[in-house]
């Protein structure tokens, strides 16, 4: 019998696979041509669709040759969208890509076609032609085409950063929904929300389950762990997030108090593969947009506009991260309120560091992108709870250190100081009472007026 994580890695690879809902299509079609050929064979075909011989063979043998040529185009556009997804995206989003599920109705649309058309091809006789069965053909050979303009329209589009960005986010806005450590059968939350939970572990022995292959950490079960540990009376503390990469021989698990016969079982309910993917680990649609941002700010790339695109569904990512309770530590208990499981997650500070560092570094020196991170920081303080407050104003201080390091110039540092939504040219006013809000040499940023300029100098006494 599979373990839960064999099973959950063949899901990995059904989800990405390119090939299994086309041979289905083309599976379904040859069969679809066999009861086309019993309907021709014992209804009478409506008036208008009766074909000779010769005809429905052209008609069928141009039906076989556009498809594989269809098939060829849509083959010769994913190749052009991986070139631009590993050269100026990033690699981590291809996983996406690959679990569309237009790009594999069409594909398996057209395998069907094929498929379909060929086996009539094959029924065709002097004295016998499917006549339904060449109009059926030509009926999909229209889909297809509706299918492939739909598909054109929707990847030109949607290859755009910043379309690729909102659709990242919606994805680890799904899993963050679904809670912040997601599992199958149940979810875990923290004891006391936004601070690190771990149980008093059972006195005894420590039975660690090692990796034997290594890998990272995909996916787990969290009830079938739970019930192994109340099935035994034991805990179980997984000292590796959801995320990370396990080497070869590390441990997995740790079994506190009594271990199981077979230790090794428990591993069956932790998923482990080559890369992260984004289940049940919402950091890592966060990292896809963080490398999107950073991959504009290169100096090959030099496109700061799309770093700050990508920063408005940071922000919005943020705003959800920071109205649930992310924890460093999350404890699963029993029906009589016993630990039963401790497993690692991630804290508030965790998925702001995660958005904001690198874009700092890399972005430091563009006054748009360094205008628009703090238009970001400030309406996290804004909108978030006192207890997030701090982090943010960190932030805000690591953004301010940043700033005047890179700016020496006072009016070009005052510009740069300036939060603005749109990075330049929609600044607003900002209340000098405004928490953390402080401009050059200490004045309070508010001394800056709409789209960044300084307002007239007042007089009077």
């Amino acid at each position: 019998m599979m373990s839960w994580a064999t099973v959950f890695q063949l899901r990995q690879y059904v989800k990405a696979s390119l090939w299994i809902v086309p041979l289905l299509g083309f599976v379904f079609g040859a069969l679809l041509a066999d009861a086309a050929v019993w309907l021709d064979s014992n209804v009478d075909a409506p008036p208008g669709w009766e074909y000779s011989a010769s005809t429905a063979s052209s008609v069928l043998s141009s039906i076989v040759g556009a498809m594989i040529a269809l098939l060829g185009f849509v083959v010769t556009i994913g190749v052009l969208v991986v070139q631009q997804a590993t050269s100026t995206l990033s690699p981590r989003y291809m996983r996406l890509w690959y679990r569309d599920r237009l790009q594999k109705a069409v594909l398996a649309t057209f395998t069907g076609t094929f498929a379909f058309a060929f086996s009539l091809l094959r029924n065709v006789e002097a004295d016998f032609v499917p006549d339904i069965g060449v109009t059926l053909a030509g009926a999909a050979v229209a889909v297809s085409l509706m299918l492939l303009l739909i598909y054109l329209n929707r990847f030109i589009h949607n290859l755009r950063p910043v379309a690729i960005a909102s659709l990242v986010v919606r994805s680890g806005q799904a899993v963050l929904r679904r809670g912040t450590i997601l599992a199958e059968g149940g979810t875990l939350r923290p004891a006391m929300p936004g601070r690190e939970s771990f149980p008093p572990l059972l006195p005894g022995p420590v039975t660690p389950v090692r990796t034997e292959g290594g890998g990272t950490i995909q996916g787990l079960h969290v009830a079938r762990l739970r019930a192994a540990a109340e099935r035994y009376d034991c805990v179980l503390v997984l000292p590796h997030r959801i995320g990370d990469f396990v080497p070869p021989g590390a441990t997995l698990i740790e079994i506190h108090g009594t271990a199981p016969p077979d230790p090794l079982a428990l591993s069956g309910y932790i998923a482990l593969g080559v890369e992260r993917t984004i289940e049940q680990d919402p950091a890592f649609a966060l990292r896809i947009l963080v490398d999107i941002a950073i991959r504009a700010l290169s100096p090959a790339v030099n496109d700061p506009t799309t770093a700050v695109q990508v920063l408005n569904h940071i922000e919005a990512f943020l705003h959800t991260v920071g109205r649930m309770e992310p924890a460093r530590g999350y404890t699963l208990h029993d029906r009589r309120g016993r630990p039963r499981l401790v497993v690692p997650g991630r804290s508030w500070e965790d998925f702001l560091q995660l958005a904001v560092t690198e874009i700092r570094e890399y972005g430091s020196t563009s006054v748009q992108v360094c205008r628009r991170l703090r238009a970001v920081l400030d309406a996290l303080l804004a909108a978030l709870p006192e207890e997030r407050a701090v982090t943010v104003r960190t932030e805000l201080g690591l953004l301010d250190d940043s700033v005047r390091h890179a700016f020496t110039d006072p009016a070009r540092r005052a510009m740069a100081l300036t939060p603005d939504r749109q990075g330049i040219g929609g600044g607003f006013p900002v209340s000098p009472d405004a928490p953390g809000r402080t401009g050059p040499g200490g004045a309070p940023d508010g001394t800056i007026g709409q789209g960044g300029h300084r307002p007239p100098p007042q007089t009077g006494p």
